[in-house]
């Protein structure tokens, strides 16, 4: 399952350039988008050859910009974000994009000869959001991918992505809750700052 959601975040991280999408044409807009940074990942020698910081910047710089940073966030730490000062909701944010940008340039080391079929789109009740669910295929079982994404100021932006019934911001909330109740904000950022030290780590094969 570990393998599973690294490879999930990969393709998470092929849902970029979303800010001209319309509403209706959120799986158009995954298809293309998802199998043209895919061609661009398989043609970069750097990016093949598992230099982590050529993988580092391509998702810093393509894909990063396609998520709701604070959306994402305040769902993640959940109701204590209320409680967070505006400092600490920036560090927050902060450190969790990097935290985000590591796992994801981890899981790019894995991308070989995949591809992303868009099996149905459909529209969550009661708001601006949409679902739309894929699979990854290559070797071996295709693995399914649902993608929430909202409308913020007009534009697509990814708020959250499942990966074998696990929702990942969901995931990193139950997480954060243990190191909210242990340390609270403060304690959260810490924990955050020095696993964001460690070296980034490719995902692991098998």
């Amino acid at each position: 399952m570990f393998k599973q959601l690294l490879t999930g975040l990969a393709m998470l991280g092929l849902l970029v350039a979303g800010a001209n999408a319309q509403p209706g044409a959120a799986d158009a807009f995954v298809r293309t988008i998802s199998n043209d940074v895919l061609t661009t990942a398989k043609n970069d020698k750097a990016i093949q050859s598992g230099d982590i910081n050529a993988i580092v910047a391509l998702v810093d710089q393509k894909v990063m910009p396609a998520v709701a940073f604070e959306t994402v966030t305040r769902s993640a730490v959940g109701p204590q974000w209320r409680s967070a000062t505006p400092e600490q909701r920036q560090k927050l944010q902060a450190e969790f994009k990097t935290l985000l940008v590591r796992v994801y340039a981890g899981a790019l080391t894995q991308l070989k000869d995949q591809t992303v079929e868009i099996t149905k789109t459909q529209p969550v009740p009661g708001g601006t959001q949409v679902v739309v669910q894929s699979e990854v295929r290559g070797k071996g079982e295709p693995i399914k991918l649902d993608y929430r994404l909202d409308q913020v100021q007009g534009a697509w932006k990814i708020i959250d992505v499942n990966v074998g019934g696990i929702w990942l911001v969901q995931s990193y909330r139950s997480q954060f809750a243990q190191e909210l109740g242990a340390g609270g904000i403060d304690g959260l950022i810490a924990k955050l700052v020095e696993r964001n030290k460690a070296p980034v780590q490719p995902a692991k094969k098998g």
